[in-house]
């Protein structure tokens, strides 16, 4: 599903491949900078491992358990992800939306609303908080960002921004299950015992973080 406006759009988009997803935030953060507001909700065709912007700038490795898999680089930092059984969101604010002169907004506005819809579906979760830390493994669901939203003692969601001229793109992880390629991240039917499904997800979140960040009226009216 697509909705288009000059000034904003939607897209619930089908599974596609690593190259696909990365194209497509590409596009959605260069029409950031030319002033259109963007939010999409997506999956993948495959198991695919994301390098963030510095790992794939640094020439970082990718373990061999991983092999076989596609690899492709994000616009974000942050750690590598395996994007297997997760509901996956970008959203690009151009410099004409207030929250891009505190981009850090982005972050809390999103993962609060991510936290109403899966409390709403009895998923106890939170922030992180005061117990972040410092350690920087490879992969992004095994680091301890402030900002992650976790779910016991276990990362549920993360999420990574990239600004380009004044536009600001997120994108962010919602780990639905565990993966047989990381059986160490558990995800939210593991922890919580609630079979989500992405489109459920995405079709709750998608009124609500519009709503919020007042993109409404720039998508009905253009």
């Amino acid at each position: 599903m697509s909705v288009e406006t000059s000034t904003c759009r939607l897209l619930i988009d089908s599974p596609r491949s690593g190259a696909e997803n990365m194209e497509i935030d590409n596009a959605l953060l260069n029409a950031g900078v030319a002033g259109q507001a963007a939010l999409r909700f997506y999956e993948w065709a495959a198991p695919t491992v994301s390098l963030g912007h510095f790992q794939a700038a640094q020439g970082q490795n990718v373990p061999a358990r991983f092999a076989g898999l596609e690899v492709v680089k994000r616009l974000s930092g942050g750690g590598a992800i395996l994007h297997h059984h997760e509901l996956t969101y970008s959203c690009v604010l151009p410099a004409w939306h207030p929250v891009t002169r505190d981009p850090v907004r982005l972050y809390d506005i999103i993962h609060a609303a991510i936290i109403e819809v899966l409390t709403g579906h009895q998923v106890t979760c939170r922030l992180r908080g005061d117990e972040a830390f410092a350690d920087q493994p490879f992969l992004c669901f095994a680091r301890g960002d402030a900002r992650d939203i976790i779910c016991g003692a276990h990362k549920i969601v993360g999420s990574a921004q990239r600004r380009r001229q004044g536009a600001v793109l997120q994108h962010g992880s919602i780990l639905l299950r565990q993966s047989e390629f990381a059986p160490e991240f558990p995800g939210i039917f593991e922890l919580a015992g609630q079979d989500l499904t992405a489109e459920r997800l995405s079709g709750e979140l998608v009124p609500l973080i519009l709503e919020r960040l007042e993109l409404v009226e720039n998508l009905n009216r253009g």
